[in-house]
């Protein structure tokens, strides 16, 4: 079996190359910027690519004593969304690095 050593370090570059860019793709994720509102904008909770709550925004308007529940949920739909948006990005971003391998439990 000659040129099989060749082809295994191929493949070992290939890998290498393609560990790398991944790398690069998610170093560019984490520092994205991911931000979601609710209740017609009186809540907007902002999220970085590693999935890291950095801000809060409550418009005081929607800030009542009496109920607190409501601005609870509001926060909780923001969050939510949010970190569903970080998700999406991540999955579309680091499955082309997936999609032609055939390597299941990557990610």
């Amino acid at each position: 079996m000659r040129g099989g050593m060749g082809n295994m370090n191929n493949m070992m570059k290939q890998m290498q190359k393609m560990q790398k860019k991944m790398m690069e793709a998610q170093e560019e994720l984490h520092k994205e910027s991911f931000e979601a509102t609710a209740g017609g904008g009186m809540v907007k909770v902002v999220a970085n690519g590693k999935k890291e709550i950095v801000d809060v925004e409550i418009n005081e308007e929607v800030v009542d004593p009496d109920d607190v529940d409501m601005l609870q949920d509001l926060i909780i739909a923001a969050t939510n969304d949010v970190l569903k948006q970080v998700d999406e990005k991540t999955n579309s971003t680091m499955g082309q690095f997936t999609k032609g391998l055939n390597m299941p439990g990557m990610f």
